[in-house]
């Protein structure tokens, strides 16, 4: 069963919106479990103090890396520690494959200005973002990463092949989607899809997903490019 484990200082918003739809219910099925600790139980003052001044001046607070730490040390075993972080690596789907690969995930839920370095050096901590934005804590990118993360569990989606053709899984995005009705607003579903031929439906949405890839992401239209030399 795969666990994950945050850091953070407001426990309370786990697991959030993980705890509805396909997640929420693999979470009531056992699939996979979550554990919230409060870094404020580690503060050694009776205000549950975190952070402090940085360094060299400057505006906001740094998590400090003897409080930060004494969580890590009392609570990790095994396995990979994760930062959420506007600075870190840049979250793909290829990273997230090999996360679901963990037993046990623990993610540190940064706040304030970021966190002393020191400790993300003690603990080897990956650093990792999930968008060239900034939040106003790491709680929320730990939702969006465990979310990616726990639908590629076994028996998440129910329906594996539900995870083959999707966008990132072979370095293209995902061609367009149609359902009832065929008929909509003058708009119609293109014939092929309903033509029942196949190996003409895989066709036309092959073509889609790179017309599409092309158009809105050259970087992984060459990302493909490159693998098909490969």
């Amino acid at each position: 069963m795969f666990k994950a484990t945050v850091f953070t200082i407001f426990p309370e918003l786990f697991p959030g919106f993980l705890g509805y739809s396909l997640t929420g219910k693999a979470l009531e099925d056992g699939l996979w479990s979550i554990e919230a600790i409060n870094i404020r139980d580690y503060a050694t003052d009776k205000h549950g103090s975190v952070d402090d001044t940085p360094c060299g001046g400057g505006a906001g607070m740094v998590m400090r890396a003897d409080i930060l730490g004494s969580a890590i040390s009392a609570n990790y075993s095994k396995g990979k520690i994760i930062a959420m972080s506007p600075k870190g690596k840049p979250l793909t789907q290829d990273m997230v494959r090999q996360y679901a690969k963990e037993e046990q995930l623990y993610i540190v839920c940064g706040r304030f200005e970021g966190i002393d370095e020191r400790v993300l050096e003690a603990y080897d901590i990956e650093e990792v973002s999930i968008g060239d934005y900034v939040l106003t804590g790491g709680e929320q990118a730990a939702q969006v990463l465990l979310d990616a993360v726990i639908r590629l569990l076994p028996n998440v989606l129910g329906n594996e092949e539900s995870t083959v053709d999707e966008s990132f899984e072979n370095n293209l995005l995902e061609y367009p989607q149609y359902t009832r009705p065929t008929e909509w607003q003058g708009r119609v579903v293109p014939e092929v899809l309903l033509s029942g031929h196949h190996k003409k439906i895989a066709d036309w949405r092959l073509e889609q997903s790179i017309k599409t890839t092309q158009d809105r992401r050259p970087d992984l239209w060459k990302k493909y490019l490159d693998s098909k030399k490969v």
